[in-house]
């Protein structure tokens, strides 16, 4: 059983923390709080870091060095419960990891029977409840295989919900989808962030991340660049490469008009990303 926080905790907190896949260093000692009904959306370049800071952050990564605490509670002590605290934990991935040969229902139930232990009848009356939240209470019966990815992708953010975390992880959760189903998904988010939800966000979506998050962090080379309000890191970055990452995530066909040219100047050489 957790304890309860002193006032002031932060929902999320990491220090220190070091990652390395034998010899490359992906994570460079982050330091990073996320408070108590904050939603804190990470971006950057691939490979900058941030989808395994979100994966130390409920240990499905184990970090080679430094801390992580959530909810007040220390996930890298030895001696912790890590399935008691996981169950706290949401988590969405890029892919939506559902049963093809159970029905929508029958996905959301069976976490909640085999890892909280409710029984049958409760467990359906929860996945009920979460269905109609992310708007699919008609898709109850269906088989995911007859789902649009981005129903999918609200079954899987339902049944993460179910399981009633105080902490919901989403990685790159419409990377997968065709742009036009990412608003439904985006707009189940939307509605998570306005009940109070701790969120955090490792996503490509600039609107969504202007509008909704509390907080910006970009991330490169493993280590945090920036973190501040939206309107600050998007749109005054202080960073130069905070300005080369979102030039070109902003304006893509510019950027390969940029690369083009400098590969004309530079004799064909790469382009420093």
């Amino acid at each position: 059983m957790s304890r309860p926080q002193p006032p002031g905790t932060p929902e999320i907190a990491v220090r220190g923390l070091r990652k390395s896949f034998g010899a490359n260093e992906v994570l460079r000692g982050i330091d990073l709080e996320i408070g108590r009904g904050e939603v804190v959306c990470v971006i950057g370049p691939s490979g900058s870091g941030k989808s395994t800071l979100l994966r130390c952050v409920n240990l499905l990564e184990e970090p080679t060095a430094g801390r992580v605490f959530v909810g007040g509670t220390e996930l890298t002590d030895p001696d912790v419960d890590i399935d008691a605290v996981r169950r706290r934990i949401g988590m969405v991935f890029q892919q939506f990891n559902l049963f093809p040969h159970l029905t929508v229902t029958e996905n959301l139930t069976l976490p909640q029977r085999r890892v909280l232990g409710r029984n049958k009848t409760t467990a359906a009356q929860v996945a009920a409840e979460n269905l109609r939240r992310v708007g699919l209470a008609e898709k109850a019966d269906a088989y995911p295989a007859s789902l649009s990815g981005g129903q999918q992708q609200r079954v899987a953010i339902a049944r993460a919900l179910a399981m009633g975390p105080e902490v919901m992880l989403f990685d790159e959760p419409t990377s997968a989808l065709d742009p036009e189903l990412v608003g439904d998904v985006l707009a189940v988010m939307r509605k998570l962030a306005d009940e109070g939800m701790t969120m955090m966000v490792v996503t490509h979506e600039m609107t969504f991340a202007r509008e909704v998050a509390d907080r910006v962090v970009f991330m490169d080379g493993g280590v945090i660049v920036e973190d501040g309000a939206p309107e600050r890191v998007i749109g005054d970055p202080r960073h130069e490469r905070t300005r080369h990452f979102l030039s070109r995530l902003l304006d893509p066909a510019m950027a390969e008009v940029e690369e083009e040219t400098s590969d004309q100047v530079g004799g064909g050489g790469p382009v420093p990303g």
